[in-house]
């Protein structure tokens, strides 16, 4: 937000310098980006009258000026066309520096001596029109200063205003906080304007969506003469950047900066059927804008429209089928309250950004739409010499009403750790708008207004008087610390535990957003039942690939993954700790889950030495490895990979298991289809798995035990059976533990062997057992005895047949 100190005070008395009042501001809150000086590089500039123009003797397209600066007279030369005797110009004498950085000297042009420049208002940037010399009005004195005679001399401040202060997007909302400052009274231009009725008899107005257009308001003008703007106008709208256009447009702006609401014009002649609708788009419509762009909507874009076609895109820009020209004698004027929400999707979904979404986007003042239209409708009719026709539209609707809180004086006092009574408190928030009354000894209601959208709670109300009390008022005080130490969340550090360990298994930790895309579930091939694809819906999404909440972590990572094979990193394993979301009926809040998943593809242990691993690639024993560490450092015990029927349609069933814990499955691992993949547009191998971290938390660790090391060593014997293929190596040697057998302290599966001459319908498991006694070396008789158990066991339990090896 640009404004000038001078333009400011038109709204408040104050009696600060531009850098006190720089710093007055920021201490309120409104964080100030720049102070600046306006025209400080043409203060050398004057006011010249020119005496006489004769034709250059030498030159067909110069003149030879004479002029007289104050009671000195010049001779100069000048090319300008549309220099003539008795107009009043700026000049820039000898000596002067220009604002394009050189400096006038005396010299000599075609042979006649040039004491001087008479300046366009474009050499001198404060003006746009490059057709000729500057010409002043007869108001300005021979001989003084250009910027003491236009009154240039101000200074301009930009204020950086956050999302919530939509009130300070204007000149009266900074005004007012300058006001709760000094105490001075705020001077509003139009203080109350004239009800307007819900029909006219000129035109009409019908908002066929109140929800995006809560308030609409309209007034028409007749015999409007278009034409440039007052230089007390244009010099107010260069001071803050904006280009002057014509009266009609420049008003608009003036008062949108002035009231913080922007308002549009239209050329009534141009609107058909002397009519206006308010409506969403029709998907895929289309109208050129006002910057001449041809623009495609979809149905989420608010349009106002005439009675055949759209005419502008609301809150956003007008179009240029009804734009104000230079023959436009009839106006209606547009003064409304548009959703901010609506207007954000749409700048967005346009890239297309204004003055007047910008104030839409942070929320106008729906009790101010009507006060602007009265203000600008005077200036149309003071500057345009218009005829104001009688009344007007007001579509409001509902009734706005607003917002009460109960501020309490001793929780003030409380929160800012000062002492303030409850009429201090009540006279600061009446200098800024906010009306109150007593309630009790203790209590104020107060009246949040409607330009205020950021105040809905008493801790508002709280900073409200912490900011014009002054932040330097509140004493700093040491916390009250207890000496104890915060007791560290479980899960967060068994989470940093799973982190350290992935990373030393040679994977790199990603991090996605838990934004995603709907079309990862077609890219999986999910069912359409398929719960994961119950997805929470964004109601105002950032992109349009991020319109739900995520189910699962791995078509992020298969992005990841991705975006590295591309650029030829082909071996890599990544991995995501984060959290999953599931909408749940009956609750606002959706379920949020935290999950473990990773991705590997390509040479396994690409960080380490090459030589130990070679150039074979990662396949699911290593995967299978991998989750039997990251189990093992988080102390669970009786953790099994274990086939089971119905993996998820994307990954490939030969190579699936599922990870259970005792009788709790908690997570899966495998390799992904080819057809996923090829969706994904991948073209190697990847192996995933997926762990449950909240089923992971649930369970108890083991408690470590430390014993001291035996003096007696080990045996390992090994046995191989023949079983049926359905019975699983896993549960086997899982089935041994579980029995208790005496000295039996690991089980280990070395092979699997499927083929003649063991029938069909069979396979071989070979297990390594290893003994232990803490007592005694072992012998052949002890360990036999316990290891023909085993076998018979074997036999019994799953149908073995022990085979030689």
């Amino acid at each position: 937000m640009k404004f000038t100190v001078n333009w400011l005070k038109q709204y408040v008395d104050f009696s600060f310098t531009p850098t006190e009042l720089a710093h007055r501001l920021t201490m309120l809150g409104l964080e100030v980006d720049a102070v600046e000086a306006l025209y400080q590089n043409i203060d050398q500039i004057k006011v010249a009258r020119v005496l006489s123009v004769a034709k250059h003797p030498n030159a067909d397209k110069l003149t030879l000026c004479e002029v007289i600066v104050g009671d000195d007279r010049k001779k100069i030369v000048c090319g300008a066309p549309n220099v003539k005797a008795g107009m009043l110009v700026p000049v820039a004498l000898p000596g002067c520096t220009m604002p394009a950085g050189f400096v006038i000297k005396t010299s000599k042009l075609r042979g006649e001596v040039s004491e001087g420049m008479l300046c366009s208002g474009t050499e001198l940037g404060i003006a746009i029109d490059s057709a000729g010399l500057m010409e002043l009005s007869e108001e300005c004195r021979c001989g003084d200063r250009l910027v003491d005679a236009l009154g240039l001399l101000d200074t301009m401040i930009e204020v950086d205003i956050t999302p919530n202060r939509a009130d300070c997007t204007s000149l009266i909302g900074i005004a007012r906080e300058v006001a709760g400052v000094t105490g001075a009274q705020l001077k509003m231009p139009v203080s109350s304007a004239f009800p307007l009725a819900t029909n006219h008899e000129a035109f009409a107005v019908e908002v066929s969506a109140p929800e995006a257009c809560p308030r609409y308001a309209a007034r028409l003008l007749k015999n409007v003469t278009v034409g440039p703007s007052p230089w007390w106008l244009k010099r107010l709208l260069m001071a803050v950047g904006l280009r002057p256009i014509n009266n009609v447009v420049d008003i608009t702006n003036f008062v949108m900066l002035e009231y913080g609401q922007p308002l549009h014009a239209f050329d009534f002649s141009l609107v058909h059927g002397q009519k206006i609708i308010v409506r969403n788009a029709v998907e895929g419509e289309r109208m050129t804008t006002l910057d001449g762009v041809d623009r495609s909507l979809d149905a989420d874009m608010l349009l106002i429209c005439d009675g055949q076609r759209p005419v502008a895109i609301a809150g956003v820009m007008g179009g240029q089928n009804s734009e104000v020209s230079a023959q436009t004698t009839e106006i209606l004027l547009e003064s409304a309250c548009f959703d901010a929400v609506g207007i954000r999707r749409t700048s967005r979904a346009l890239a297309l950004s204004t003055d007047a979404s910008y104030r839409f986007e942070r929320g106008v003042d729906p009790r101010g739409t009507i006060n602007a239209l009265e203000r600008a409708a005077q200036l149309i009719v003071e500057l345009c010499e218009a005829e104001l026709v009688p009344g007007g539209i007001d579509c409001a609707a509902n009734s706005f009403v607003p917002k009460q809180i109960i501020l309490r004086t001793s929780r003030t006092c409380a929160q800012l750790g000062i002492s303030v009574d409850q009429s201090e408190i009540s006279s600061l928030l009446a200098r800024i708008g906010i009306e109150s009354t007593v309630a009790g000894p203790d209590t104020l209601q107060v009246i949040a207004p409607s330009f205020r959208v950021d105040i809905e709670r008493e801790i508002d109300l709280i900073e409200e008087i912490a900011r014009l009390k002054g932040y330097n008022e509140i004493p700093s005080t040491m916390p009250v610390v207890p000496m104890s130490m915060s007791v560290q969340d479980p899960a967060r550090s068994i989470r940093q535990r799973l982190a350290t360990v992935m990373v030393a298994l040679g994977a790199y930790e990603a991090v996605n957003y838990s934004f995603t895309s709907e079309r990862y579930g077609d890219l999986l091939g999910l069912r359409a039942d398929d719960p994961l694809r119950n997805q929470v819906k964004l109601i105002n999404p950032l992109a349009d690939d991020q319109g739900v909440m995520r189910t699962m972590l791995l078509p992020g990572l298969m992005e990841n993954l991705k975006h590295n094979l591309n650029r030829q990193n082909s071996d890599i394993g990544l991995f995501e700790i984060g959290k999953v979301f599931w909408p749940v009926s009956g609750q606002e809040q959706p379920h949020e889950g935290l999950r473990l998943t990773a991705v590997f593809s390509g040479r396994p242990g690409v960080d380490s030495p090459v030589l130990h691993y070679g150039s074979r690639l990662f396949d699911v024993y290593d995967l299978k490895g991998i989750v039997e560490i990251i189990m093992n450092q988080l102390g669970l015990s009786k953790v099994q990979c274990v086939a089971f029927n119905t993996p998820p349609i994307y990954v490939d069933q030969a190579v699936s298991l599922a990870i259970v814990v005792g009788d709790l499955q908690v997570g899966i691992l495998g390799q992904l289809k080819r057809s996923t993949l090829k969706s994904f547009g991948i073209k190697q191998d990847v192996f995933f798995f997926d762990i449950d971290l909240d089923l992971i938390f649930d369970l108890e660790p083991a408690r470590p035990l430390f014993k001291p090391l035996s003096k007696f060593p080990s045996v390992s014997w090994d046995l191989a059976c023949v079983v049926r293929e359905d019975v699983g190596a896993g549960k086997i040697a899982a089935s041994i533990m579980d029995n208790n057998f005496p000295l039996v302290r690991r089980v280990e599966i070395f092979d699997v062997y499927r083929g003649k001459p063991i029938a069909e319908g069979m396979k071989s498991v070979a297990l390594s057992i290893t003994y232990h006694s803490e007592e005694q070396t072992l012998d052949d008789g002890a360990v036999g005895k316990v290891h023909n158990a085993i076998m018979e066991f074997i036999r019994t339990r799953f149908d073995g047949q022990l085979r030689e090896l």
